[in-house]
């Protein structure tokens, strides 16, 4: 494994020379797989960056990156490092006007982009930021009666960066080599929960020492291959798709579009896996309404085998003792049931899958572990490029994050905020020393904003962010992040946010999955003419309860959550949108803005309301406004006696 001490473009003049003829990405077109092996990267990274330097491009500039996950937009942050600039990846699905205040912060003149609807943003931003001078695209389709000024494709980038290269014998050589480890090699902007987004800084030493950890603890090589699907935007493709990938020399395999990324999983069928926790959950929606729909001894077969697994599966993968009888039965289960499921879900290869971005569920955890699936949850953030803790095989625990990660340190503040001292920690917030100085203090310590507590082992369980933990009028601590996750463990329940801080009781806003509630409405001949009317209907209440009900079950039995049960709730009449400001680009509740935007609801549901009317403007992915409105019920649900904690 090569030192941290390096910058990527040297990384990659590595893999050249030492693996040349090794696949280094593949992307799948027309539905055919392309592949480029580190040799021909090395050639397109360097005609990219020369094309750029061309164009004026110079160290210290920011490049803004815009698209899907495509080889090509990789080797645009390659061929920014090559020449000292920086990448800045923005948000693919992002509207026009929350791209401006990236732009702006990141005085970005130059951009490279996937297609024309990305061209189209740009060019539709010029009232509102009219700096970008030299835009290239990847894909030409829609673009022949483009005439703007500044505006190229990315082959004729690369004619031309052919073309200077040849003129300037040695230039690019020597940019390469003025790169040095304490540059910034990408500056990638925060979801934004409580704000605007931030931009972190992160040194080509800091996301290396992320890379090298990482591929370390997991013995991973460059016969991994990795599937490229998640927001380049995101610290989590940062690490995994480009530093780790950048390390160990593994594959990357970007899929032909978000609508075919299951389908192309399970054609590259990865080794290597990583996706947040509602991409773990969407596939086991997917496993259940198949299930719903099989006959019934296939039906009473799964639930049998997945009995068994629920059982001893986690056991068995951790190499744990387990009696022959239940070893026989996981036998048989993995041929009729959890192989056949694997292949189905993409996942037969996998040798090691991690969760991260928000806390999993451990129904959903143990589900993916008992069937086979070595899936880990670690713990990072952004400005510590994803890197925190992780978890050693053989040492799982549902309920944490694992432990330290090699060469971090970790320790508590006195009201319990995860305070984190690392060699992958951020260089700063883009323009922003007093939200530097405000994150990581005088001994160098980064305030993660997390709350959260040590076993006696030494791991750590993150109980919810420091800021939504609260007390209700009892006392008891009110971790409504814990909550939520309980109730999305359900096919039903997409989303779902909880009240109760200073208050007497909980209460909750559900938003149903349309996908999985509407299979079964269907199979019961329900008729619905949409979201809003499907999620009003009295039968999808009573399954809304039933979910509800069981959570509250489950926290009766704990002790420090038993008071934290569900009380009343309604349906909401809209999915909660990125669009509408609801979500983060990573899909995290903005919980305040909800509290905000939602009053009248939140009102209705502690007042005693029977039903609450409300209209909501929403986005449409157009442009265009509208209004949904809605006459919403509300419910109560039944609680459970809860256990007494013990003296």
């Amino acid at each position: 494994m090569q030192t941290q001490n390096e910058t990527f473009p040297r990384q990659l003049l590595a893999h050249a020379r030492i693996r040349p003829e090794k696949p280094a990405f593949r992307e799948k077109y027309l539905g055919i797989w392309q592949s480029w092996n580190w040799a021909e990267v090395n050639d397109e990274v360097r005609a990219l960056a020369c094309g750029l330097a061309a164009i004026g491009f110079q160290r210290g500039m920011n490049l803004a990156i815009i698209g899907d996950n495509r080889p090509r937009l990789y080797w645009a942050m390659l061929a920014a490092q090559c020449l000292g600039g920086v990448p800045v990846p923005l948000y693919q699905d992002a509207p026009a006007a929350d791209m401006a205040y990236v732009l702006e912060n990141a005085e970005i003149r130059y951009a490279i982009v996937e297609d024309q609807e990305q061209v189209d943003k740009l060019m539709e931003l010029q009232s509102l930021y009219p700096h970008i001078e030299h835009v290239a695209y990847d894909d030409e389709r829609g673009m022949r009666h483009y005439r703007q000024k500044g505006l190229l494709s990315f082959a004729r980038l690369q004619e031309m960066g052919r073309a200077w290269d040849q003129a300037n014998p040695g230039k690019f050589d020597a940019a390469i080599e003025a790169g040095k480890s304490g540059d910034n090699a990408v500056i990638l902007y925060t979801s934004g929960t409580t704000g605007k987004p931030k931009g972190v800084c992160q040194t080509h030493a800091a996301l290396m020492a992320a890379g090298v950890g990482g591929t370390g603890f997991e013995n991973l090589t460059d016969a991994e291959d990795i599937l490229s699907y998640l927001p380049m935007a995101w610290v989590g493709d940062c690490l995994f798709s480009f530093a780790q990938a950048m390390a160990a020399g593994f594959t990357v395999n970007c899929p032909e579009s978000g609508d075919t990324v299951m389908t192309d999983m399970r054609e590259i069928g990865p080794t290597y896996y990583f996706a947040p926790p509602r991409v773990f959950e969407n596939m086991l929606t997917t496993v259940m309404i198949r299930m719903e729909d099989a006959g019934a001894v296939k039906r009473r077969m799964f639930h049998h085998f997945m009995a068994v697994a629920r059982r001893c599966g986690a056991q068995i993968l951790d190499n744990k003792p387990v009696p022959l009888s239940d070893r026989l039965q996981y036998a048989l289960g993995r041929v009729l049931v959890y192989g056949p499921l694997k292949n189905v879900l993409g996942l037969s290869r996998v040798r090691v899958a991690y969760t991260a971005g928000a806390a999993i569920g451990p129904d959903l955890f143990r589900f993916y572990r008992s069937i086979g699936v070595n899936l880990k949850q670690f713990y990072g953030s952004t400005e510590t490029c994803a890197y925190i803790c992780l978890q050693p095989d053989g040492e799982i625990k549902f309920d944490s994050v694992g432990l330290p990660a090699p060469g971090v340190e970790v320790k508590l503040a006195d009201n319990g905020e995860v305070l984190v001292k690392s060699p992958t920690l951020m260089d700063c917030y883009y323009k922003r020393p007093d939200a530097t100085a405000e994150a990581i203090d005088a001994q160098g310590y980064f305030h993660t904003g997390d709350a959260g507590v040590f076993d006696h082992e030494g791991h750590l369980k993150i109980i919810d962010r420091a800021a939504d933990v609260g007390k209700m009028n009892s006392g008891a601590i009110f971790a409504p992040n814990y909550i939520e996750n309980k109730l999305k463990f359900f096919p039903f329940i997409k989303e779902a946010v909880v009240f109760g801080h200073e208050r007497d009781q909980v209460c909750a806003f559900i938003n149903i999955d349309i996908e999985a509630v509407g299979n079964w409405a269907e199979r019961r001949s329900i008729a619905y003419s949409g979201y809003t009317d499907l999620a009003a209907h009295p039968q999808v209440y009573g399954l809304v309860r039933d979910c509800i009900e069981q959570v509250n079950a489950d926290l009766a039995a704990e002790s420090m959550m038993g008071d934290t049960q569900i009380h009343r709730y309604l349906v909401l009449h809209k999915e909660l949108d990125p669009d509408d400001d609801e979500l983060t680009r990573t899909r995290k509740v903005r919980r305040k803005f909800i509290a905000e935007k939602y009053a009248v609801l939140i009102d209705a549901l502690y007042s005693g309301k029977q039903s609450q009317y409300i209209e909501t403007q929403v986005k449409f992915e157009d442009g265009r406004c509208g209004l949904v409105a809605a006459d919403l019920k509300i419910e109560p649900c039944k609680t459970f006696p809860a256990v007494q904690a013990a003296a």
